[in-house]
């Protein structure tokens, strides 16, 4: 019994946050020019506030006029400091919490500073707003009589002179409230385990005879649980397990590849699917409705929104537009400036507007070319700079490469399959695959992370392409001159299909 009056207590506090998401649908742009004011209020003492003086902003056009667009590597400077404990610098008060994650040309990591006003008030905000909207589409529901199954990242909180730093998941964890964490499987000390195979076997010893009401988490690892789950205790999909389940919130990785599987694992219309798009920069939207396509984008979560259009994305030099004037079905990179203290700054990812009224979203793809079907974020630096490595250790020259992802399913796990064209060949193509795979290691600890165990990332799969491959594929586009190139990764296997078909058929006539 006191499970159902929990439940219904926390619910009737959820459905009261629907107001106010229907206070920013119904004035977006009036919410969005409130929360700027909010946030160049807080940020006017600080170091980076005194030097593009917030004080004297009065509306958006001047805030992007006076204040230059950013990146991780242009405020790593600020960041560093923050980290060594100085105060006042890009956020007010010193900043204790950092979320470790790859994806930068600057290095294996980044830091992105994670305050405490961002984690109560856009982290946990975002995922209240997530419930909020769930209830209010199921109002009979009992998924507070259970626990919420949480699947984080691999990285233990690491201290480091002022400064803590890990996996968002676990600065979350560690701050999560007591509330919340009593709903929550499994133990954190479970949570925050940096070894995926014991960690797995860990949660199942907790979970599997607990009341497991909701998932929370990348896709592409709770396929690697469900596996172990099946296998474990000889049932034939997760319903039998966890017969109260009705709400898997998934994020972080792109959905469609997997959807199949999970409808299989998750049999009939019980489970409930939402999508959230959030990132260790901040929580940004969320699916409203599981009818609706797209994410409704958070006007009031503590991030305030800029986009430029794909087609004059020109890096740090690239003129924004405002939300207002954003355009159906158009790619836009995402600048947004937050209350963990990033200040205009790109983001890396792209997205479309599938929706005005209200806005909603549907995320596109990156500024720069990437694999990241399985949470792994390999940019095109990380292959470049592993290839370059692995050709030097085999003495043998590169013409030209793409690489995409396998996906996993039932039979095998998920991977990366590369085509690569060489001018003089390895002689140990064995090696040399094993060589690629550890340099990518070195230089992407994410990868490196889903790689541990062959858990989700299988050894990388090389195809070694006929000479003047990348070359015939550039004439059959009318692609050949210019600045025209191969894309050399892709997120999804439509180009590496084409590569292969024209490889085979070269093959044929060799």
């Amino acid at each position: 019994m006191i499970y159902t009056w929990v439940n219904k207590v926390i619910r009737q506090n959820m459905r009261r946050r629907v107001e106010e998401i229907y206070a920013f649908t119904d004035r977006p742009i009036e919410s969005q020019d409130q929360l700027l004011r909010e946030l160049l209020a807080k940020g006017t003492d600080t170091e980076y506030g005194q030097k593009y003086r917030f004080d004297l902003i009065q509306h958006p056009r001047e805030f992007q006029t006076r204040v230059p667009l950013s990146d991780y590597s242009t405020l790593k400077p600020y960041i560093e400091r923050m980290r060594q404990g100085h105060r006042n610098i890009l956020w007010p008060g010193k900043v204790e919490w950092y979320a470790k994650s790859s994806g930068t040309t600057s290095g294996v990591s980044k830091f992105i500073p994670v305050s405490k006003d961002s984690i109560e008030h856009c982290h946990f905000s975002g995922g209240r707003y997530k419930l909020a909207l769930y209830c209010n589409a199921v109002p009979e529901t009992k998924i507070f009589e259970g626990l919420g199954l949480r699947l984080g990242g691999s990285t233990e909180i690491q201290s480091e002179g002022q400064s803590q730093s890990g996996d968002l998941s676990a600065i979350l964890i560690q701050n999560i409230p007591l509330w919340a964490e009593l709903r929550s499987a499994p133990s954190p000390t479970t949570a925050l385990m940096s070894d995926w195979e014991k960690k797995i076997d860990a949660i199942l010893d907790e979970a599997l005879e607990q009341n497991i009401t909701s998932l929370w988490g990348v896709s592409s690892w709770f396929l690697v649980l469900f596996k172990k789950v099946l296998e474990r205790t000889g049932k034939r999909n997760i319903l039998e397990v966890w017969p109260n389940l009705e709400l898997f919130a998934h994020g972080g990785v792109n959905f469609a590849p997997y959807e199949d599987q999970f409808r299989v694992l998750m049999p009939g219309n019980q489970v409930t699917f939402m999508e959230n798009y959030n990132a260790s920069e901040g929580f940004f939207a969320v699916q409203d409705n599981p009818a609706n396509d797209g994410m409704l984008l958070l006007l009031n979560n503590g991030i305030y929104y800029e986009f430029i259009p794909m087609d004059y994305f020109n890096g740090t030099n690239s003129q924004t537009i405002d939300l207002k004037d954003v355009e159906l079905h158009t790619d836009y990179a995402v600048v947004i400036t937050t209350n963990g203290g990033l200040w205009r700054y790109l983001l890396g990812d792209t997205v479309k507007f599938v929706s005005r009224h209200p806005y909603r979203i549907k995320v596109s793809g990156r500024t720069a070319h990437f694999i990241n079907a399985f949470g792994e974020e390999v940019i095109v630096t990380d292959a470049e700079s592993a290839m370059m490595k692995a050709c030097n250790l085999h003495a043998c020259d590169l013409v030209e490469f793409h690489a995409a992802p396998c996906y996993m399913n039932s039979e095998k796990t998920g991977g990366h399959q590369w085509i690569i064209e060489f001018k003089a060949p390895p002689d140990d193509l064995a090696a040399f695959t094993q060589d690629l795979d550890n340099a990518l290691k070195e230089e992407n600890s994410d990868y490196a992370a889903k790689r541990k165990g062959d858990l989700v990332l299988q050894l990388p799969n090389i195809v070694v392409a006929q000479k003047g491959l990348f070359h015939q594929w550039l004439k059959n586009k009318n692609k050949l001159g210019g600045q025209n190139k191969v894309p050399r990764l892709s997120n999804n296997r439509d180009l590496i299909t084409q590569l292969q078909a024209l490889n085979d058929a070269a093959q044929t006539t060799a």
